[in-house]
């Protein structure tokens, strides 16, 4: 009985009418375009501003040189002087300067110059790169020494290869050092202790 009052809507969409007594919400209110444009315009004007702060915060500023680097003023010469005859700068205590700090395979190949045979200058001279020859820890020191060398272990250079590692060995001291010769290739051409 009760589902035969039931009124259903007459066209497809259309929601049945509320019960008497049931209050029904209002429609939601459609935004003006004026309303639409005011909040869109207020998005770009605040993503410009997050840009800007943004891009100053990484950027930092050219007015104020950081500290111990000089600003651009400070270098350039005062416009109307040549610059012979710029000011002198005040006098700063002049340091001894410092020896150049040479690379490992520098080091190595100074060493090898000075107390070398001529076969271990010569296997030297193929050297291309000391890495790891700097810290030591004798707890387990490694060393990789690469060269031009081509053939690996089993190719015509091994002897070069073992010639480098004992020289190595006089160079650097450890209690539990490895050195590990390379050829061009990346390829084991010897190894030792050192």
């Amino acid at each position: 009985m009760n589902q035969m009052n039931r009124q259903y809507p007459d066209q497809p969409g259309q929601q049945p009418p509320m019960p008497a007594g049931m209050y029904a919400p209002p429609p939601p209110k459609k935004k003006s375009a004026a309303a639409k444009v005011g909040i869109g315009c207020g998005g770009a004007v605040g993503a410009l501003v997050l840009i800007g702060i943004v891009a100053a915060a990484v950027g930092g500023s050219d007015a104020e040189p950081q500290a111990g680097k000089p600003g651009k003023a400070a270098t350039a010469p005062a416009k109307g002087k040549a610059q012979g005859d710029a000011e002198p700068a005040e006098a700063e205590p002049k340091e001894k300067p410092k020896a150049a700090h040479k690379s490992p395979v520098d080091q190595f190949k100074a060493f090898v110059a000075k107390n070398g045979s001529a076969n271990e200058k010569a296997a030297i001279g193929h050297v291309t790169k000391v890495q790891g020859a700097e810290e030591q820890n004798d707890i387990l020191d490694s060393v990789d020494i690469y060269t031009d060398f081509t053939g690996g272990m089993v190719g015509p250079h091994q002897s070069e290869g073992k010639l480098i590692a004992s020289v190595f060995a006089d160079w650097k001291q450890s209690k539990n050092g490895l050195v590990t010769i390379y050829d061009a290739k990346g390829e084991i051409l010897s190894n030792g202790n050192f």
